[in-house]
């Protein structure tokens, strides 16, 4: 019997975007070659989903500039979505010259927050993400929306209305699936509980998926309270990488391993070989030139184990000697 501490097998679909969401916030450029071999060791792990980069304009995103070569070039698996954010028409036709599986699109569920980050209303978000999806569905790319800051605005606090837009989205435009974004790591468990509840009562038949910070410690709780609301699929990142540039305070995304680490433990099914994933992000300190978040890079996953001391027989023999 499944229950939210004993999975049982129930299915959890994992989606990377470290490559996209945790790269785009690196200073440092990483070399289009290391993005092509990253991509491909993810790929071989069992991810669901790897939002490989994003085709915003590389003046915004430096970081990304080569997102046309990386998704060229990336090795695809068959069974894994290859995924990119797409802003604006011209970054729908970068992204189906570069034959991208799944446009990600993102507007915030703030006013404030939209206007900061992409410096236009939500109505001009509505307007412009409406002509992507058009391009989209006439290149046979399926679409996918971010709502960024659903669960409270670091400028506006609350946010109201998410279940609107998602509505707009789902009943107008017939998105594929909607990503719920914490992007500030406001979001808490009965929070979370109550959204996911309510769009998978509203639309049980469209791919509902939770993207999380861990800015705040809550990161797993809010994902484990997800799951327990019906959830099954959920954004995060290779080694904790990544965060909001417009969102003061931010820290990095849940981390992909991790989260694996944890669900795997309490029987649930993500379909990932976690040693693999451990691997993959073992890289990341040298190819980004700093450590990362990951507690699990740091620690090990729960059985690995330490050797014994060296000197441990003795200690066994002065031990008995005593009794």
């Amino acid at each position: 019997m499944s229950t939210l501490w004993q999975g049982a097998g129930r299915r959890i679909h994992l989606q990377e975007v470290g490559t996209r969401d945790g790269l785009q916030a690196e200073a440092a450029f990483v070399p289009t070659e290391d993005k092509i071999a990253l991509v491909n060791a993810l790929s071989r792990t069992g991810l669901a989903k790897i939002e490989v980069t994003s085709f915003v304009s590389p003046k915004a995103i430096p970081a990304l500039r080569d997102g046309e070569q990386v998704m060229r070039e990336i090795e695809r698996r068959p069974g894994v979505v290859y995924s990119a954010l797409v802003p604006n028409t011209r970054g729908a036709e970068r992204a189906i010259d570069a034959r991208t599986d799944e446009f990600n699109l993102v507007m915030s569920a703030s006013e404030s927050h939209n206007l900061s980050n992409l410096r236009m209303t939500r109505a001009q978000s509505f307007a412009a993400l409406s002509e992507v999806n058009a391009l989209a569905r006439q290149a046979g790319a399926a679409v996918n929306v971010s709502l960024s800051c659903a669960f409270g605005c670091p400028m506006e606090g609350e946010v109201t209305g998410v279940l609107d837009w998602c509505a707009r989205y789902v009943e107008e435009l017939g998105v594929r699936g909607v990503t719920l974004c914490d992007t500030t790591g406001m979001a808490f468990p009965t929070q979370v509980a109550a959204l996911t509840a309510a769009f998978r009562a509203r639309w049980p038949q469209t791919e509902l998926t939770l993207h999380f910070h861990n800015t705040r410690g809550l990161g797993l709780a809010n994902v484990l309270a997800a799951i327990d609301a019906g959830a099954d699929r959920f954004d995060a990142s290779l080694g904790g990488i990544g965060g909001c540039p417009y969102a003061p305070g931010a820290s990095g995304n849940v981390c992909t391993e991790e989260i694996v680490h944890a669900l795997d433990l309490m029987g649930y099914d993500t379909g990932i070989e976690l040693p693999l994933l451990i691997d993959a992000a073992g890289h990341l300190p040298v190819l980004l030139g700093h450590d990362v978040p990951s507690q699990l890079l740091k620690a090990g996953r729960r059985l690995d184990l330490h050797p014994l001391p060296a000197d441990f027989e003795a200690i066994r023999e002065r031990a008995m000697a005593r009794t």
